[in-house]
């Protein structure tokens, strides 16, 4: 690793050995800190702030993500050593430590797809207990925040290809709510250079807060996926230093979201895998939102047939290797708020 484990990262990477739960000591700084499992530690400021925000971080979700990982720990370590004062309350789910050990995506099945409910459909996979866990770590987390608080959840990813905008994040489908635009100018001060607006309920762990817990929910992609002590944690400045200050209250004030602060896309159809004939039509070193040219044949299965239409959709996380019934990719246009 490019920087030392935290007794938190620790604790996760052990195989044995787990913490009894719940399990509680106090920090340095006076901050709580309370393990609920062998993936979560929640952090209690030292004072208590009834008007803070209630912030739920998770990382290893896929666990050959290892950045994201790394940028969390740095930060409960600053945290414990109270370089870095808390003033809200704070969930840190470490969201797949057996596939973390292993530097593997996943074991079974890909837990990001396993949320609001999906788990018990594929209930002989190990990553559907797993995604149950953290629903009912999230449940129990949201439910001590009173009903008027900011509810937030940084879900902190990063992709298997690279990508034309390296920096993006995925806004969950909202149904009836509106998109915030505050949310959106903070993920702007985090260096995000493009926004996916989903346009459909998904099964991930991002629209699972913000559908079931009503909390400002997103899925950011922040660079390309890289084994632990690969890492160049300079390019994750930008998301570092931002949670750092939301966590502190100390985010200067940003200046408001304007159109064209940076690209807004919304998810046009998926790339379904029907069967093992599937055959994606893209380069194997493609780049995340790479343009589709009009016309194109983007993928076949079977008698279905994907072509591209406009000239200005572009392609996300084209994945030929999944299992068939999943998502091989996602079909995104321009869009506007």
């Amino acid at each position: 690793m490019t920087i030392s484990p935290s007794r938190f990262l620790q604790q996760v990477l052990q195989a044995t050995a787990p913490v009894s739960h719940p399990h509680d000591w106090h920090l340095a700084s006076g901050v709580l800190a309370r393990w609920h499992a062998d993936n979560a530690v929640e952090l209690l400021p030292a004072l208590a702030n009834q008007e803070g925000s209630h912030i739920l971080l998770s990382c290893g979700i896929h666990g050959n993500e290892t950045a994201p990982i790394e940028v969390v720990d740095s930060i409960l370590a600053d945290i414990a050593s109270g370089h870095l004062p808390l003033q809200h309350r704070l969930l840190v789910l470490f969201g797949n430590p057996a596939a973390i050990r292993q530097g593997e995506r996943y074991l079974d099945y890909d837990l990001n797809r396993l949320f609001a409910g999906a788990h018990r459909q594929h209930a002989d996979a190990r990553e559907a207990k797993r995604a149950a866990q953290l629903e009912q770590l999230a449940e129990l987390f949201f439910s001590r925040a009173p009903a008027a608080s900011t509810r937030l959840h940084y879900d902190l990813h990063t992709a298997i290809r690279g990508s034309v905008y390296e920096k993006f994040a995925i806004y969950p489908f909202l149904q009836h709510r509106a998109h915030d635009t505050t949310q959106l100018a903070w993920l702007r001060h985090c260096g995000i250079e493009a926004v996916l607006l989903h346009s459909k309920p998904a099964n991930t762990f991002s629209y699972y807060t913000s559908y079931y817990h009503q909390a400002h929910a997103f899925t950011l992609e922040l660079g390309k996926a890289r084994p632990f002590g690969q890492n160049d944690l300079s390019r994750f400045t930008g998301i570092d230093q931002a949670l750092r200050q939301l966590l502190s209250d100390t985010t200067p004030q940003l200046a408001a979201y304007q159109p064209g602060d940076y690209p807004l896309f919304r998810a046009k159809y998926d790339l379904i895998k029907h069967s093992e004939a599937f055959r994606l039509h893209l380069d194997a070193n493609v780049e995340n939102f790479t343009t589709l040219p009009n016309g194109f044949v983007i993928a076949e299965d079977g008698t279905q047939r994907y072509v591209a239409e406009g000239g200005k959709e572009r392609i996300l996380f084209p994945n030929p290797g999944v299992k068939p019934g999943l998502r091989a990719g996602i079909v995104v246009e321009p869009a506007t708020l």
